[in-house]
């Protein structure tokens, strides 16, 4: 374990904070890391973290985007970010903990505190509350979304990014 103030660095930015103390917080893992000889961190990221990041991406981004079970990191070399937990459920994790009486520790972050059930000031609670909303007459629209980010048909995107550079449809019409 080692101590930050990243949390109370971040506390009083008004754009963006979670962006930027995510940000902070990996970078401070890969660089103790790479004191302790290591080549990866471990994220605890889940399936549902999968699914809402993606639906985060397209309403509050206006992009296609998910999060990856392993990259390399391009601010830190030889170094990797891998999410070994990227396809258990949410629930299959609570109740594994429940069952053998752990307890998880909860973000830190005061922003977070404040706003844990303030689902006005919280974009991620307002996509668990729609997802689960959306569950109750489709069982399968997890998957689906899941599914959507490894089907896509490039011939009917407007535009993507690849490699950094932008392709326009209307370049190769």
């Amino acid at each position: 374990m080692f101590e930050t103030d990243i949390f109370d660095r971040v506390y009083t930015i008004s754009d963006r904070p979670c962006y930027l103390c995510a940000r902070m917080r990996r970078g401070y893992l890969y660089e103790n890391a790479k004191k302790l000889g290591c080549n990866k961190i471990a994220l605890g990221h889940h399936f549902d973290d999968v699914i809402e990041t993606i639906m985060m991406s397209i309403l509050y981004a206006g992009q296609y985007q998910t999060m990856m079970p392993k990259l390399k990191s391009t601010s830190h070399p030889g170094m990797e970010l891998i999410r070994p937990l990227y396809f258990v459920r949410e629930t299959d994790i609570i109740n594994w903990a429940e069952k053998n009486d752990l307890d998880f520790i909860k973000c830190a972050c005061r922003f977070t505190e404040e706003s844990a059930y303030d689902e006005n000031n919280s974009k991620r609670i307002m996509v668990k509350k729609l997802l689960k909303e959306l569950r109750k007459k489709d069982k399968t629209i997890d998957m689906n979304i899941f599914n959507s980010s490894k089907n896509v048909n490039i011939d009917t995107v407007i535009e993507y990014k690849q490699g950094g550079e932008r392709n326009f449809f209307i370049d190769k019409y």
